[in-house]
């Protein structure tokens, strides 16, 4: 009986010594001191043994429990100690979490690149209300009442004669109420328009441009404009200027550039004709000069604006302008 108590013994230390975490030692411990464990059961067997036997057998069984039941407890706590150890410790050596960084988002880039663009060419940046007056949203931009051209804009009306802006151009006449030309300014800024489709959102972004001093023509225009293409997109992309109609300038003419999806060979995207419409422009109309009280005929300019969403599409080659607003963090992170 001394030498079976013993070998479990044994077998209960190389098992100790093999087991590698919390649960190992306690089935060890339900293996060895359970209700039907080894141990248990040389001791549920000392009342079979010869009497003679039984006191030292008892003795011999008691302690080895006493000492498997201790070496389990001191196993326990040394492996307690060792992962409270672990965790507390900070290694050094280990490189930093850097935190989650944010970034722009891609119509803030690129209105700012547009802004940034415009200020090389010597215009400054202004911003103004996006809850206008019917006069400088309509009609010191020479849309009268009831004009058919009013039609052009689907308004947002907050009364009778207040407005969500429809467009930036309201800043020309606020501009050139306060300062004496030469002006040169650009001026970024949300509108707001009752049309949700593939390709308009009831908001979006304009930047309206503004250029007024003596004998400004049509080829200052075209040379400003093609420079701020070739600088947003790249030298090989050509443009052409389409005539148009803007009441508040004359002559008007839409941009058009090479289709930056296939390059002018004509695809869905440009609807095969090779060209895609980027922007509005023309020389400024007479009648603002007289509303914001220029002398007759001493000034001429030009004024130009652009959905900024709309030029985010072609640089980025994105097809539903939605997307930029559905604040999906997968797409918004490739920017």
């Amino acid at each position: 009986m001394n030498k079976q108590i013993e070998q479990i013994h044994q077998d209960f230390l190389e098992g100790l010594n093999s087991a590698k975490d919390a649960m190992e030692i306690q089935a060890l411990s339900i293996q060895y001191l359970g209700r039907k464990g080894l141990i248990t059961g040389v001791l549920k067997g000392i009342s079979q043994l010869p009497k003679e036997e039984r006191p030292e057998a008892g003795k011999k069984a008691n302690q080895v429990r006493l000492a498997v039941d201790n070496a389990i407890q001191e196993a326990l706590q040394k492996l307690a100690t060792v992962n409270t150890t672990t965790e507390d410790v900070i290694d050094v050596s280990l490189p930093g979490r850097l935190p989650l960084k944010g970034s722009l988002h891609p119509v803030s880039q690129i209105q700012q690149k547009i802004c940034d663009i415009f200020s090389r060419l010597g215009f400054d940046v202004a911003e103004g209300p996006e809850v206008e007056s019917d006069h400088y949203n309509f009609e010191a931009l020479n849309f009268p009442k009831n004009h058919p051209a009013r039609d052009m804009q689907d308004t947002f009306f907050v009364s009778d004669d207040i407005v969500l802006r429809t467009h930036t151009s309201p800043m020309q006449i606020r501009i050139m109420e306060k300062t004496t030309p030469p002006v040169r300014v650009v001026t970024p800024g949300k509108v707001f328009r009752c049309d949700s489709d593939l390709t308009h959102t009831p908001m979006f972004h304009q930047v309206e441009g503004l250029l007024v001093d003596s004998d400004i023509s049509f080829g200052d225009l075209k040379g400003i404009l093609t420079t701020f293409i070739h600088q947003m997109f790249d030298e090989k992309t050509s443009l052409r200027f389409r005539p148009s109609f803007f009441p508040f300038t004359e002559p008007s003419a839409e941009v058009d550039i090479l289709c930056v999806m296939c390059r002018g060979k004509g695809c869905r995207v440009c609807s095969q004709t090779g060209w895609l419409e980027i922007l509005g422009s023309g020389m400024v109309h007479p009648a603002l000069y007289e509303n914001v009280g220029y002398p007759s005929g001493k000034y001429t300019g030009f004024a130009f604006g652009m959905g900024v969403e709309r030029i985010a599409m072609l640089k980025y080659g994105i097809d539903d302008i939605r997307k930029f607003f559905e604040n999906d963090i997968r797409f918004l992170q490739q920017f």
